[in-house]
C-alpha cells in the first residue's frame, strides 16, 4: 500500500488473535466449533418455538426472536474470520468493513433492546397476571420488537453513515478478529470529535436506557416475589425469570468486563480476546440457559425429535 496520506482506502488487516502460524489450527477449529454450536442451538430454539403450539406465547416469542438475532451476530464476524485463516489473509476490504460494522452494531443493540423487552415481559406477568394476556396482546409484542428494529436499523445507519466522513492514512492495522466501530474511529486521521460524539451519546441513550428498564422491571419483580407468602410461591415466580436473568447478567457482566480490561490493560490485544466474550460465547450459550431449565423447551425439543425421526423412518 502507498505511504502517505489515502482518503480512498480500499482494505484493512484485521489482526486477529495470534500472529504464529502454527496457532492458526487450533482457532479455527474453536471458533468454527463455536460458531456451529452457536447455530445448531439458536436454530433449535426457533424450531421449538415455532413447531410447538404451546409455546407461542410472549415469553418465547421474544426467545425466538433473540435466538435469530444471536445467529445473525455471530454469522456477521465468525464467517470472515473463519474465512482469512483459511485463506492465510489478514484482508477485510473497506466496502466488507463498513457492511460488518453496521451489521455488529444492529444486531448487539438489538440483543440489548429484546432483553429489555422480555424483561418487561417478566414484569408483566409477575407483578400483573391477571392482566397478562391483555397487555402482553399479539399486537403489542409485534410492536415492540418492530419497534426495536426500526430504531437499531436507524442507529446502524447513522453510525455506518459517520464511518463514511472519515479519512484513513497508512495505519490500516486492525488489533481485532472484525471491524470494530470504536477500534475504526481509532484509525482514522481526520477529525473524530462528531463520531465520538453520536458513538457514546448512542451508547448512554441506546444502552443504558433498555439497561435501567432492566433495573426497574426486576426492582417491581423482586418485591411482589418477597410479597408472595409461600415459599413455593416464590419459588414458581422466581423460576419464570431465572433463565432471563441469567442471560441478561452473562450478556452485561461480559460486556462490562470487556470495556474494564482493556481500560486497565491499555492492550487492543487483550480487548479482543475479552470481546470474545459476548460476542461469540454468550450467543452460543443462551440456548442451553434457556433449555437445561426450562420444561416447555425441553419437552418441545424431545417432541421434534421424535417426529424427525418417525418421518426418517416412515419415508
Amino acid at each position: 500500500m502507498k505511504p502517505g496520506n489515502d482518503t480512498q482506502i480500499s482494505e484493512f488487516l484485521l489482526l486477529g488473535f495470534s500472529e504464529e502460524p502454527e496457532l492458526q489450527p487450533l482457532v479455527f477449529g474453536v471458533f468454527l466449533s463455536m460458531y456451529l454450536i452457536t447455530l445448531f442451538g439458536n436454530l433449535l430454539i426457533i424450531l421449538a418455538v415455532s413447531s410447538d403450539s404451546h409455546l407461542h406465547t410472549p415469553m418465547y416469542f421474544f426467545l425466538a426472536n433473540l435466538s435469530f438475532i444471536d445467529i445473525c451476530s455471530t454469522s456477521t464476524t465468525i464467517p470472515k474470520m473463519l474465512m482469512n485463516i483459511q485463506t492465510e489473509s489478514k484482508v477485510i476490504t473497506y466496502a466488507e468493513c463498513i457492511t460488518q460494522i453496521y451489521f455488529f452494531i444492529l444486531f448487539a443493540v438489538l440483543d440489548v433492546f429484546l432483553l429489555s423487552v422480555m424483561a418487561y415481559d417478566r414484569f408483566v406477568a409477575i407483578c400483573h397476571p391477571l392482566h397478562y394476556t391483555v397487555i402482553m396482546n399479539p399486537q403489542l409484542c409485534g410492536l415492540l420488537v418492530l419497534m426495536s428494529w426500526v430504531t437499531c436499523i436507524l442507529n446502524s445507519l447513522l453510525q455506518s453513515l459517520m464511518m463514511l466522513r472519515l479519512s484513513f492514512c497508512t495505519e490500516v492495522e486492525i488489533p481485532h478478529f472484525f471491524c470494530e466501530l470504536n477500534d475504526m474511529v481509532q484509525l482514522a486521521c481526520s477529525d473524530t470529535f462528531l463520531n465520538n460524539l453520536v458513538m457514546y451519546f448512542a451508547a448512554v441513550l441506546l444502552g443504558g436506557g433498555p439497561f435501567a428498564g432492566i433495573l426497574y422491571s426486576y426492582s417491581k419483580i423482586v418485591s411482589s416475589i418477597r410479597g408472595i407468602s409461600s415459599a413455593r410461591g416464590k419459588y414458581k415466580a422466581f423460576s419464570t425469570c431465572a433463565s432471563h436473568l441469567s442471560v441478561v447478567s452473562l450478556f452485561y457482566c461480559t460486556m462490562l468486563g470487556v470495556y474494564l480490561s482493556s481500560a486497565a490493560t491499555q492492550s487492543s490485544h487483550a480487548s479482543a480476546v475479552a470481546s470474545v466474550m459476548y460476542t461469540v460465547v454468550t450467543p452460543m450459550l443462551n440456548p442451553f440457559i434457556y433449555s437445561l431449565r426450562n420444561r416447555d423447551i425441553k419437552r418441545a425439543l424431545k417432541a421434534l425429535f421424535v417426529k424427525e425421526t418417525l418421518h426418517g423412518q416412515l419415508s
